[in-house]
């Protein structure tokens, strides 16, 4: 469904600033495949997600997305099949536009100036009761008055509200409170799980890079230096990723926010 093959990328290359972010990375995805990925900071895990989506093109190899090369593929022409949420709350969203009207532009049939019609509302207030935050009898309220959790919540409706062929998790739970969290990936299963959406998720926390998905990837290096899944993943520590880590990208994992957490 997703096929990565030896891609690189190299920032400000030439200068005292170059940077190798990626390096030779190839990843092959399945259709349904729920990968969660960890790594320290600068692992390469956000420039991967942006090479995916778009934002930059590569130095070299090749990305195929449900049978399509999009390697030289615009981002906007990527995000009709790519849904992506960021840690930031505010990204996302249009805060000046009501829910309805966030959501009416993201399933493509309205917005600003425009009619939705009775079906899409319907359409809408379903969706939104199916978060259980009483958003269905907020429709005409601005996004801006909502709270981090119930904007990221909103966001991932409208990056679902068509299913994409890959949606794209880059730690979009990270800044809210452990218990909207907890709640924001709940729902996040749930749609998945739902629409049977081929997704990748960045995070810190290991034990949901463990709990989640079907498949953990861990980076370091701009490089994939663990992947496993089946039978191998289940019934796996945080301990034991941390010894795998270490006998793959040859140094142990010393990033105390992963740690930590």
């Amino acid at each position: 469904m997703l096929k990565i093959s030896n891609i690189s990328k190299t920032f400000n290359p030439g200068t005292v600033n170059e940077k190798k972010a990626i390096s030779g990375l190839s990843l092959h995805l399945e259709p349904g495949d729920f990968v969660t990925i960890i790594g320290s900071n600068g692992a390469g895990k956000s420039t991967l997600f942006n090479a995916i989506a778009g934002s930059f093109w590569t130095d070299g190899g090749s990305i195929v997305l449900d049978g399509t090369d999009v390697t030289f593929q615009p981002e906007f022409k990527r995000a009709k099949r790519i849904g992506r949420l960021f840690q930031d709350p505010m990204r996302g969203s249009a805060p000046g536009m009501t829910i309805e009207e966030n959501l009416a532009m993201a399933a493509g049939s309205g917005g600003w100036f425009s009619f939705t019609g009775q079906r899409d509302k319907k359409r809408f207030r379903d969706r939104l009761a199916q978060l259980n935050m009483g958003l269905e009898d907020r429709m005409k309220q601005p996004v801006g008055l909502l709270s981090g959790g119930q904007r990221q919540a909103l966001t991932l409706l409208m990056a679902t509200m068509n299913p994409p062929k890959l949606l794209l998790l880059d730690e979009h739970t990270a800044a809210l409170d452990p218990g909207t969290a907890e709640k924001v990936l709940s729902i996040t299963r749930e749609v998945v799980e739902a629409h049977k959406i081929t997704t990748m998720m960045v995070t810190h926390n290991m034990n949901q890079a463990l709990e989640l998905g079907s498949r953990t990837l861990m980076m370091d290096s701009g490089a994939v230096v663990l992947d496993i899944k089946g039978a191998e993943r289940k019934g796996l520590t945080v301990n034991d990723l941390l010894e795998k880590f270490k006998a793959g990208a040859g140094k142990a994992l010393d990033n105390d926010r992963i740690l930590l957490s």
